[in-house]
């Protein structure tokens, strides 16, 4: 054909079959087309340019006006690492301009999770992605969101703490790849299916790796737990707010048994992570009559929601809209900056991004 290599649909070019095959018609002189379409090419090819010209310039106006609209409501966008800017104006404006994927790569996580104070929020974070907003990530945010899980667990491993807590967020995530992997057809994962494979591979390396941690008892001869008076084993039981690690306490020695079912204890365990219309709806008499507070905690956990409670957590700045570490200053503009910062949980830095 005469017209590989070239596009046969070049401006100032048209392409003919005749007797002796195809023949081009073209006016070097005036660009125009010659022969017994010319009349009508050149209509045509100023319809064409007209036709172009208008679209460039509506094209042209939309995007002026589109930067101009952005100019007045976006005043900051991304400043620092230390800080973020998510939203002013209308929650579709705010989603305009910041999601769930691009503030996960904004915000310093992979440091985060160095400070004790931060660790636990980060890693409800990543459970709470795991769960349901995998998908809704980018393909550069899904693989910050694995580095970072990489992170994690060789920080456990070589501290041997919170194991419990990263096995849980690995068998979800696990839970959840294999549901996705599924609807691979659908493309809800970015990147080639057996990089996704390989990741789940890995969460699995990693789950072996936890289970095969054997945490040795430090060669310490001074005073332990179980050395201290009753009042003050107990006192520190109502420390924890897990119940799990409650029953886990009570395994180390018989005394701690005793008072790891204390009914005091399990009550102020439930009245702390539950209301009283939720504990009221699950009830639950022991064989002597008596609210059997332990059952009943197990059985709240089932239903709803703990209460979470962590060391650092992010604020969002009400006036500058500014979304920050807990302690990090950001150049607030009103009067008490203190006043305008509200923490946020896992689920509340979520739910910024949601339409």
């Amino acid at each position: 054909m005469p017209f590989l290599g070239q596009d046969w649909r070049s401006p100032g070019q048209s392409w003919v079959k005749t007797a002796d095959g195809w023949t081009r018609f073209l006016d070097e002189k005036s660009g125009g087309y010659v022969g017994d379409i010319s009349s009508f090419c050149k209509k045509d090819d100023h319809n064409k340019e007209n036709l172009f010209n208008s679209l460039n310039y509506d094209v042209a106006a939309k995007k002026r006006k589109k930067d101009l609209l952005n100019n007045k409501a976006k005043t900051q966008y991304f400043h620092q690492e230390k800080w973020i800017y998510v939203h002013k104006g209308s929650t579709k404006e705010r989603h305009g301009y910041c999601t769930l994927g691009e503030a996960f790569n904004r915000l310093d996580f992979s440091s985060a999770i160095l400070d004790s104070r931060r660790f636990n929020y980060v890693v409800r974070l990543l459970e709470l992605i795991a769960k349901s907003q995998l998908t809704s990530l980018s393909g550069i945010a899904q693989k910050n969101y694995m580095n970072i899980l990489e992170k994690v667990v060789q920080k456990v491993l070589e501290d041997q703490q919170n194991i419990r807590l990263i096995r849980e967020l690995l068998q979800t995530l696990y839970t959840s790849l294999c549901t996705l992997v599924q609807r691979v057809g659908k493309s809800v994962l970015v990147g080639n299916i057996n990089m996704w494979v390989h990741r789940m591979e890995s969460i699995l390396h990693w789950q072996q790796q936890l289970n095969n941690i054997q945490i040795t008892r430090p060669a310490f001869k001074g005073t332990t737990l179980t050395d201290l008076p009753l009042c003050l084993q107990l006192n520190i039981m109502q420390r924890l707010s897990d119940g799990r690690d409650l029953v886990s306490l009570g395994q180390v020695a018989p005394n701690l048994q005793v008072l790891s079912e204390d009914r005091l204890l399990w009550k102020k365990l439930c009245q702390y992570h539950f209301t009283d219309r939720q504990i009221r709806k699950r009830l639950i008499l022991s064989d002597k009559g008596h609210l059997d507070w332990k059952k009943m905690y197990f059985k709240l956990v089932r239903c709803y929601p703990r209460k979470e409670q962590y060391g650092d957590t992010l604020q969002l700045c009400r006036h500058c809209h500014i979304l920050s570490w807990k302690g990090t200053d950001h150049p607030c503009t009103a009067n008490n900056p203190e006043t305008c910062s509200t923490s946020l949980s896992p689920q509340d830095f979520i739910n910024l991004f949601r339409f």
